[in-house]
């Protein structure tokens, strides 16, 4: 709950501030800038979604000007999806609002506290071991 608080917070912010992002979008531009792009079908496996429904994302992203699409340096039947400036500005705007709304609540319940409640979610999270973080459980 606390996540989707924050996710919630972010994207009405940047809605204020002219970017009207969801947050599958966010997801979708965060992968493509901790990659060299990927294409359609790799986002949609990331995602845990369809096909389809990945090139829908793609289309909006690229539409608003957050990626585009090159031509794939080894296979000339697919295309990388990539981020622009655009994007990469976006994503240094979300950061600072989250690091706002992070310290917003630093002073609600004290610094020591939510380190203390980030560490415990850091444990969680990689409770798993080597297991690749997935958006979806693959079913």
């Amino acid at each position: 709950m606390a996540f989707r608080l924050l996710i919630d917070r972010l994207h009405e912010r940047l809605a204020a501030e002219g970017e009207p992002i969801r947050p599958v979008h966010g997801f979708t531009i965060s992968h493509l800038m901790n990659t060299d792009g990927a294409t359609a079908v790799e986002l949609a496996a990331y995602l845990g979604i369809t096909k389809q429904g990945a090139a829908h994302i793609v289309g909006e992203l690229e539409q608003s000007g957050h990626v585009e699409r090159i031509d794939h340096p080894t296979d000339r039947r697919s295309r990388l999806v990539v981020v622009t400036e655009k994007g990469r500005s976006l994503v240094t705007r979300a950061a600072q609002i989250w690091a706002e709304e992070e310290a917003n609540w630093a002073n609600l319940v004290g610094a020591d506290r939510l380190e203390d409640v980030r560490d415990a979610l850091q444990t969680f999270v990689t409770a798993g071991g080597d297991e690749a973080f997935r958006l979806r459980p693959v079913w």
